[in-house]
């Protein structure tokens, strides 16, 4: 990564925010944050769920580096709210943030271009029957995964291995979208690899492959124990990890990402065919954080890392400034 710092003026980590993910966005702010005057940038912390966005004009901020997670930070409204400021960001546009965290709409997106995701039903909320519930074991098969539609960090997550559980995973998903995604569970090797850059200079990193305890890689197994294992080298049969980077960059370029983002995968153990699940356009950079990771074994210091992203940050409208790597 090139080590020159240009002049980056006055910069806001947007961090914390409304979101249900409002305590890992602080986390991953915190880093960044730090990470940035190590390296002599002049940054500062704006929290958008105490202040106005509006004072990021005022006070002079010259760009934004957003480590906002989940809605009102993620889903292309802040970014459309800097568009209108005229103050670049980093990471992906308007729509691409608003397609990426819809994760029915990625699969919509992804399966238009013959990109291969799980199988899934879509409900809305109050807007379902008991036959409705029923039939969707049926249509999916058993065990399968029922989780809002515009959530992360597994937030409201449910793996229902009997019909008896449905009712249940639907009402948890209900309580935070009005879209539920009940989706086809694909058993087997569960990777991330994240993606650095902008159109054809956009480069995969190391794939990760994740095993948490009894599988379940929930919120408190990603952020708050220590008990996941994230092996990189992903320790994949060969050829498995480039054509698993080369699907992650299929996808980062049809929905329009730029900068970095994040897509998670999952392999089935027959078959060993890989299976987008959703991908995350302003990913986590906690201790616990995968992006972080990857670099790592990529030879890429976290300091180095937001260095890289910061200088990507850009407008829809512009050119982009150049790529995170």
């Amino acid at each position: 990564m090139d080590q020159s710092l240009p002049n980056f003026g006055k910069v806001a980590v947007l961090m914390g925010g409304l979101s249900s993910e409002r305590e890992v966005s602080l986390m991953s702010g915190r880093g960044v944050l730090e990470a940035l005057r190590s390296r002599g940038v002049d940054a500062h912390a704006f929290d958008p769920a105490q202040r106005d966005l509006g004072e990021l004009k005022a006070e002079g901020f010259a760009r934004c580096f957003i480590a906002l997670h989940g809605r009102f930070g993620e889903d292309g409204t802040v970014q459309g709210a800097l568009e209108l400021l005229g103050i670049p960001y980093t990471g992906s546009g308007v729509m691409a943030s608003s397609m990426a965290i819809d994760k029915v709409m990625t699969k919509r997106v992804l399966l238009s271009e013959g990109l291969p995701t799980p199988n899934y039903v879509l409900l809305r909320r109050e807007a379902y029957s008991d036959a409705d519930i029923a039939a969707i074991p049926d249509t999916l098969g058993l065990p399968l995964i029922v989780k809002p539609a515009r959530e992360g960090s597994s937030l409201g997550l449910t793996k229902v291995t009997a019909r008896a559980g449905m009712a249940e995973a639907i009402a948890l998903a209900a309580g935070l979208d009005a879209d539920i995604l009940c989706e086809q569970f694909i058993s087997g090797d569960e990777v991330t690899c994240p993606v650095l850059g902008t159109g054809a200079e956009a480069k995969a990193l190391p794939v990760i492959r994740i095993v948490a305890p009894d599988g379940n890689y929930d919120y408190q197994n990603k952020y708050f124990t220590d008990t996941t294992q994230y092996l990189v080298p992903c320790g994949l049969p060969e050829g498995e990890e480039a054509a698993i980077q080369q699907l992650v960059l299929q996808a980062f370029r049809t929905l329009n990402c730029r900068g970095w983002a994040r897509a998670d995968v999952m392999i089935d153990r027959l078959t060993r065919k890989p299976y987008l699940l959703e991908i995350n356009t302003s990913p986590g950079m906690t201790g616990h954080s995968l992006v972080p990771m990857s670099a790592r074994a990529a030879g890429i210091s976290y300091e180095d890392l937001c260095l890289g992203v910061l200088r990507s940050a850009s407008l829809d409208h512009q050119k982009p400034r150049g790529a995170a790597t």
